[in-house]
């Protein structure tokens, strides 16, 4: 059986691994547009140099050799004949007896008056993103970063390591919405402007000017002020890298459409990671790399019907990570602790919890995590919830319920 992977990252890597352990007899050939395998968690340390590009890798170094897998670096894969089981690229093609396509997603570009055909403008997505990014910072004066998300924030907080500071313009009026609460968020805020940043929240660019050698040297907000540019760094999102499925009959919406089993509308194709649309975190990738191996060997196992979301945030040596739905909504409540090194929120949703927030502790979070994904309610615990154990579930009932000793 050959099973053939596109895509090197965590979703690809997480199936290749996951063959071999299962398979031992089964060849499995890796197909990368990129030349190496690497973490894009750690691209803003290598703006930063705290990373050079042979330890960004989250693999060992004997990593193929190891598990007899044949990994095909730099090669961008343009067609896929799935009447054929056949995977083409620029010279030459790759036959198959099962497919996983895990080629992530590209950064999205905002609809900007003068945005197209200029230069010393990046994505934060790829190392060659962060290698231009590092090389064009030596000589940048004025750095404007578009979007205060985790990447956004990871490219400003690379750059300061090399003393580079930056103006962040963001349209929410908070920072790290996606990831954390708007007080766990105000910490790094508070951090990022101490060491230099500027943030223009609520507000977008609207146009920017080029100079005579077609590069970005100011941008224009939408509330008429003009910001000095000599670098232009975009982090407003991502979308499925599903171009060169164009003719194949894989049938995509947001991303490629799998089911359950990771199986998409053509037989004996599968699809995982950010291509999937499904979410756009590391554990999701990997969870549904190792999913669709599985099913690919002919083990059926199915993806949970909700996933849940986790994220962790680090900068100026704060951790922070929340899992779930951390927003209160109408109807929930919500279960405080701070103190002058942590900040934790609890979201409960008819006595179950349904998100957490962890910052400057983050320990226990597997335990959260089990409470939060088996829906266990705490509503009758007879202790406050932060001191809520494992130890307080002695068994597990007949409907899969746990009980809790009282």
């Amino acid at each position: 059986m050959k099973h053939v992977i596109i895509g090197s990252g965590a979703a690809g890597i997480a199936a290749a691994k996951t063959l071999r352990e299962k398979c031992t007899q089964a060849q499995i050939v890796v197909l990368s547009a990129d030349e190496s395998v690497y973490s894009r968690c750690m691209l803003h340390q290598f703006i930063s140099g705290e990373r050079q590009t042979d330890v960004l890798s989250f693999i060992p170094e004997d990593f193929f050799d190891c598990n007899h897998i044949e990994f095909r670096p730099n090669v961008t894969v343009n067609e896929i004949d799935t009447a054929n089981q056949s995977v083409k690229f620029d010279g030459g093609s790759e036959s198959y007896d099962r497919l996983l396509i895990a080629a992530g997603a590209k950064s999205v570009f905002p609809q900007i008056d003068g945005l197209v055909g200029t230069t010393n403008i990046y994505g934060l997505r790829d190392l060659s993103d962060a290698q231009a990014i590092r090389e064009k910072a030596k000589n940048a004066e004025n750095i404007v970063i578009i979007g205060a998300g985790l990447v956004g924030l990871d490219a400003a907080y690379g750059l300061l390591q090399i003393e580079k500071k930056s103006t962040i313009v963001e349209m929410s009026d908070t920072i790290l919405s996606a990831n954390l609460d708007t007080h766990a968020a105000n910490v790094y805020f508070k951090k990022f402007k101490e060491a230099g940043c500027v943030f223009r929240l609520e507000t977008k660019v609207s146009s920017i000017s080029c100079n005579n050698s077609n590069a970005v040297s100011s941008v224009t907000l939408d509330n008429g002020d003009t910001l000095p540019c000599d670098l232009l760094i975009v982090a407003t999102g991502i979308r499925p890298a599903c171009g060169f499925l164009d003719g194949s009959g894989i049938e995509t919406a947001r991303g490629i459409t799998v089911n359950e089993y990771m199986l998409t509308s053509a037989p004996n194709v599968y699809a995982a990671g950010d291509i999937t649309g499904l979410s756009e975190s590391w554990p999701s990738a990997v969870e549904q790399g190792e999913i669709a191996a599985m099913n690919m060997l002919g083990i059926d196992t199915a993806h949970p019907d909700v996933f849940l979301p986790k994220n962790t945030v680090h900068f100026f040596g704060i951790p922070s990570l929340s899992i779930g739905q951390f927003i209160v909504k109408d109807g929930d409540t919500e279960d405080l602790r701070e103190d002058r090194k942590r900040y934790q929120k609890v979201v409960l949703r008819d006595g179950v919890p349904v998100g957490v927030i962890l910052q400057g502790d983050i320990s226990r979070s597997g335990f959260w995590q089990q409470l939060i994904t088996n829906k266990v309610n705490v509503a009758n615990m007879p202790k406050s919830i932060w001191k809520v154990s494992f130890a307080d579930s002695y068994h597990v009932d007949e409907n899969g319920e746990y009980q809790w000793a009282v």
